[in-house]
């Protein structure tokens, strides 16, 4: 038994590394947003210039930072939560919530999204979408693929709260459900 939780903990732990590099990396893409709009307010008013690929590279940038994002704020804890009873459970109890939260709530939403983006992102690809704005970005597919990397990412961060809340009413671990690393 102890030789399968460590393989679990372990998963569980590869799972959270890849969202926790994706959202450290991603996480510059809000300086870059500030910097970026910081230039398109002087080139428009000091320089009377403006391109349209600039201002919606703020929102591809946007997009990118939100939905590669969810699961990295997930892993710490940072999406809204009604805790007004939560924050009183024993540890034990809190791993229930999370265990049925993550199975019941959090993975069926996340596949249903997945697969209800499907056919929007594939009929994207399918027409290499790009701005329907003249100057606008190319690459709209891509942008919108990023609606399936959230649903996945946040499905192999559910996957680690999963394991690691088992793991801790089992008996098997230190009692850390998510192994959030401040």
């Amino acid at each position: 038994m102890r030789g399968l939780a460590l393989l679990l903990e372990r998963l569980a732990g590869f799972f959270e590394a890849i969202n926790e590099w994706l959202g450290r990396t991603v996480s510059w893409l809000s300086l870059l947003m500030v910097l970026v709009s910081v230039s398109v307010v002087i080139l428009r008013y000091v320089f009377d210039l403006g391109w349209i690929w600039l201002q919606e590279s703020v929102t591809f940038m946007h997009a990118a930072l939100f939905l590669v994002g969810a699961a990295y704020t997930l892993k710490h804890e940072g999406h809204v939560r009604v805790d007004i009873f939560y924050r009183g459970f024993s540890p034990r109890a809190q791993a229930w919530v999370d265990l049925l939260g993550s199975l019941l709530l959090l993975l069926p939403v996340c596949l249903f999204i997945f697969v209800i983006s499907w056919d929007y992102v594939a009929q994207s690809w399918s027409l290499h979408e790009g701005s329907r704005e003249a100057g606008g970005l190319e690459g709209v597919f891509l942008l919108k693929s990023l609606i399936l990397m959230m649903a996945g990412l946040l499905v192999l961060q559910g996957l680690a709260i999963a394991i690691r809340c088992l793991l801790q009413l089992m008996g098997l671990s230190d009692g850390e459900t998510q192994g959030a690393e401040t």
